[in-house]
């Protein structure tokens, strides 16, 4: 941190991460389970690859937050996308790599990336 522009800029990037994990009542949210388990699977990389993701799209309608255990460990990193009028899709296994794709094709136009759902997991 070299100056105060550099400070300023800082406090307006983390606050933008903060609007974006604040409960909205409308719009879509995404749960990442950050369990022990989820943690130690590698949800604080998915989570914070969220935040950019939708941070970079502008999506103010979206919202990011976390929740504890979500009850199946060996499928972790595990991530829920709620939208209005639709059913809950569950996402597991879950890697920064994947955030992207979900955040355009499931997010942005309202088709789950079912390859990445628990229907589609095999362990």
């Amino acid at each position: 941190m070299k100056s105060l522009a550099e400070l300023k800029q800082l406090r307006e990037e983390v606050q933008g991460q903060i609007d974006l994990r604040k409960e909205h009542k409308e719009g879509v949210r995404v749960v990442i389970g950050m369990a022990t388990c989820g943690i130690a699977a590698g949800a604080r990389p998915v989570m914070n690859a969220f935040l950019k993701e939708v941070s970079k799209r502008g999506l103010s309608d979206v919202t990011v937050t976390q929740t504890g255990c979500i009850g199946m460990c060996r499928m972790e990193p595990i991530v829920e996308v709620f939208m209005p009028g639709k059913e809950k899709v569950t996402y597991v296994h879950m890697t920064e790599n994947k955030v992207a794709r979900i955040v355009a094709e499931h997010i942005i136009n309202k088709q789950p990336v079912t390859e990445y759902t628990i229907g589609a997991a095999k362990d």
